[in-house]
C-alpha cells in the first residue's frame, strides 16, 4: 500500500451513507426463511394465523435493496463498501467478522423501508482493517426504527497504517456446563444457492473457480446463513418460536462453513435484567468438530424464572 492509498481512520469515522431503499414481501420473508432452513408454517406460509418475520431478516436487505432480481455483488448501495479513506478494495479480500441485529420494533410482514448507515470506526488489525458500520431499518413515512444493526467487516491487506486498535468487546464465553440445550440441522448441498436468492450473491458461495482462487477447496456457505440457523435455534428453544419474543443477538464468525455440514448450535441461559435473558451460544461444525460461531449471545423475553 502506497502512501497515497493509507487508510485515513478520522475521514472515516461518522461518515453517513446515502439513505438506502429497500423494500420485501411475504414471498421475500418465507423464502429467507426456507434458506435458514425453517420449516415452522409461520415462518413459511403465509396463511398461517401467526405468520411472522424471522427477527434476523434485515441482514439481508443491504444486499437486496429494493430489487426482487439477481444484484451484483457491491452494486448495492446499502453494502457500505464506499467509504471516505478507505482506498478502493478487492471485494474477494472481505471477510464477515462480527454481526448484530437488535430488534427495536417487531417487524411488519411487508413495506418499504429504508436503510440508515453510519461508519463507526476504521481499526487496524495489522494484516488488514475493521470497518465497523452502524445501519438503522426505518419507515422512512413514520420515522419508525425497527431494527439496528451493527457489522465489522474485516478487510486483508488493508492493515499497518498506524490506527488505533478496535475496542474490546465484552466477552459471551459459554459456562463451564452442559448446555442448556442442543439444536442440529444439516444444511443442504445446495444451501448456499438457496440462501443467496434473498440478496447475497457474492460469488464465494456459488463460483468453484473464485472460491479456489480466495484459498478455499470450494464455495462456502454465508456465514449470515449460519447466523439464521443459530436465531432460529434459539428462538425455538427458548422462545417457543414467537418472534416477538425475540430481542436481538451478536456473534463472531469465527471458521467458514461448507455446504452440506451439520451445525449444532449449543445453548446456555444466562442472566435476566429487566424480562430480558441473555443466551449464550456457540455454533459447531459436527463432521469436523470445529466452532464456527462464537463469542455469541441472543436476547430473549418472556422467560419463566430460574428455579
Amino acid at each position: 500500500m502506497t502512501e497515497k492509498e493509507k487508510v485515513d481512520p478520522t475521514k472515516a469515522k461518522g461518515h453517513k451513507f446515502p439513505a438506502q431503499k429497500v423494500s420485501y414481501n411475504k414471498r421475500d420473508l418465507i423464502l429467507y426463511a426456507l434458506g435458514v432452513g425453517a420449516s415452522e408454517l409461520k415462518f413459511t406460509y403465509e396463511n398461517d394465523s401467526g405468520f411472522s418475520a424471522l427477527p434476523t431478516y434485515p441482514v439481508v436487505l443491504g444486499f437486496k435493496g429494493e430489487s426482487s432480481d439477481i444484484v451484483p455483488f457491491g452494486k448495492s448501495a446499502g453494502v457500505g463498501f464506499d467509504v471516505p479513506g478507505v482506498p478502493k478494495f478487492n471485494l474477494s479480500m472481505i471477510l464477515h467478522g462480527e454481526q448484530s441485529v437488535e430488534i427495536l420494533k417487531p417487524l411488519p410482514t411487508s413495506g418499504s423501508f429504508e436503510n440508515r448507515g453510519t461508519v463507526l470506526g476504521v481499526f487496524d488489525k495489522g494484516s488488514g482493517a475493521v470497518i465497523e458500520t452502524e445501519t438503522t431499518l426505518v419507515d422512512p413515512k413514520t420515522n419508525t426504527v425497527y431494527a439496528r444493526l451493527v457489522s465489522s467487516t474485516f478487510v486483508r491487506g488493508l492493515g499497518g497504517f498506524g490506527g488505533e486498535k478496535q475496542p474490546k468487546a465484552p466477552s459471551f464465553t459459554p459456562p463451564d456446563r452442559k448446555p442448556d440445550a442442543i439444536e442440529e440441522y444439516k444444511t443442504d448441498k445446495q444451501q448456499a444457492m438457496i440462501y443467496r436468492l434473498s440478496g447475497d450473491y457474492n460469488p464465494l458461495h456459488a463460483d468453484p473457480n473464485i472460491a479456489t482462487k480466495v484459498g478455499f477447496p470450494g464455495p462456502i456457505l454465508h456465514g449470515l446463513c449460519s447466523y439464521g440457523v443459530a436465531a432460529r435455534a434459539v428462538l425455538n428453544k427458548f422462545a417457543d418460536n414467537d418472534a416477538k419474543r425475540f430481542k436481538g443477538i451478536k456473534v463472531r464468525f469465527a471458521a467458514p462453513v461448507f455446504p452440506g455440514e451439520t451445525l449444532v448450535t449449543e445453548m446456555w441461559r444466562g442472566d435476566t435484567k429487566n424480562g430480558v435473558t441473555d443466551i449464550l451460544f456457540q455454533v459447531k461444525v459436527k463432521e469436523r468438530d470445529v466452532v464456527v460461531i462464537n463469542q455469541a449471545v441472543a436476547r430473549v423475553s418472556g422467560l419463566a424464572s430460574k428455579l
